[in-house]
């Protein structure tokens, strides 16, 4: 029969002699509209018959004036790429940077800073996998696309929704701490740090699983980077989940926040510690989640270039912009990087006036 082929729009699956199939126009952006007319083709002795009726015929096309409008619909692309990847970049740069601060200098070792380098580390992550992702799939343009159905990019997009998962979930985490710490004022929060390591790594783990057997069982096509599966939902729901119950910390938070300052029983060093840390967090749940929960009410072919540039472009600097805020303009790191370096220079005139008595000496 006809084997397999792909055709540089549309996928055709084999079929004996004799018989057709069917496909619809693909979603592509800026080349077809969304559009649910059928191409037929047939497969004859001599192999697939033309499709019918042609593509630009069935499907919709974008209105294309010139080829210096399809050129800069190509530039488009190439320019968001090299916004995220720079963005990216930046970010990963700062996340390392503060991983390290956190880690090297004793005094900083607290479960707060735990939590901040869990968090750190779901950035990380997420950017590697935006990487790993576009290497897998966008690394050659004259990819067989009917072949693009292997283990390695089905890996590559299960980590990637991990990734993403658990960023949104290591900030519920950072919510859910601020919380405890306003409310539970003298009780250890040592205790609870098992908790939200399984809040944040276990249960993006947890859905991640449920995910791919579910793909591998009702819808196992393609690279699973389709977001028209209804399966996406699976992924979709505890994101949304996330978002919602960190809006609902946000407001509770806010709650407590202004009747201790308020309170006349509350220390000056309790209240520039929750002020401290209020105003990282309480920046970050609405700023992470307010686009997601406006596109999300959306279908995804709806704003598509706006919802690639937040997601792409703004997304990219988010890990640069918690590095900045709850490392370094954090107060503590500053002081105990001021007063490490002011150790050092110590001990190196130190060391310079000792080496020079000797010689003085000798």
């Amino acid at each position: 029969g006809c084997v397999t082929e792909w055709d540089g729009v549309s996928c055709w699956l084999a079929v004996p002699v004799g018989q057709s199939r069917a496909v619809a126009c693909p979603d592509i952006l800026h080349v077809f509209k969304e559009s649910k007319a059928l191409i037929w083709r047939n497969c004859t002795e001599s192999g697939w018959s033309f499709p019918s009726p042609p593509y630009y015929n069935a499907c919709e096309l974008e209105a294309i004036g010139s080829n210096n409008d399809t050129e800069a619909k190509a530039s488009y692309f190439v320019t968001m790429k090299v916004l995220y990847t720079c963005g990216y970049s930046t970010s990963l740069a700062a996340l390392f940077l503060a991983i390290g601060i956190f880690s090297c200098f004793r005094k900083l070792h607290c479960t707060r800073n735990s939590i901040h380098i869990h968090f750190f580390t779901s950035f990380i992550l997420r950017g590697a996998a935006v990487f790993i992702k576009d290497a897998v799939l966008f690394s050659d343009e004259s990819v067989d696309h009917c072949t693009m159905s292997t283990v390695n990019c089905k890996a590559a997009i299960a980590f990637f929704q991990y990734s993403v998962l658990a960023n949104f979930y290591w900030l519920l985490v950072e919510g859910m701490y601020l919380q405890t710490l306003l409310l539970l004022t003298f009780t250890s929060d040592k205790r609870y740090i098992w908790w939200y390591i399984l809040i944040g790594w276990g249960v993006p783990m947890l859905t991640v699983c449920v995910w791919v057997v579910t793909r591998l069982q009702y819808d196992n096509h393609g690279c699973w980077d389709d977001y028209s599966s209804p399966y996406w939902w699976v992924i979709k729901a505890p994101i949304l989940l996330a978002i919602f119950v960190n809006f609902l910390i946000f407001l509770n938070v806010t709650r407590i926040l202004a009747q201790k300052i308020r309170s006349p029983d509350i220390s000056k060093n309790y209240k520039q510690q929750y002020m401290r840390l209020t105003k990282s967090t309480l920046l970050l749940i609405p700023l992470f989640g307010v686009h997601y929960v406006v596109f999300a009410l959306f279908p995804e072919h709806i704003g598509v270039d706006a919802r690639l540039y937040f997601e792409l472009v703004l997304g990219s600097y988010q890990g640069f912009l918690v590095a900045l805020l709850y490392c370094f303009l954090n107060g503590e790191v500053q002081a105990e990087i001021k007063r490490n370096w002011g150790k050092w220079q110590s001990s190196m005139e130190s060391n310079i006036f000792n080496l020079a008595t000797q010689d003085f000496t000798a």
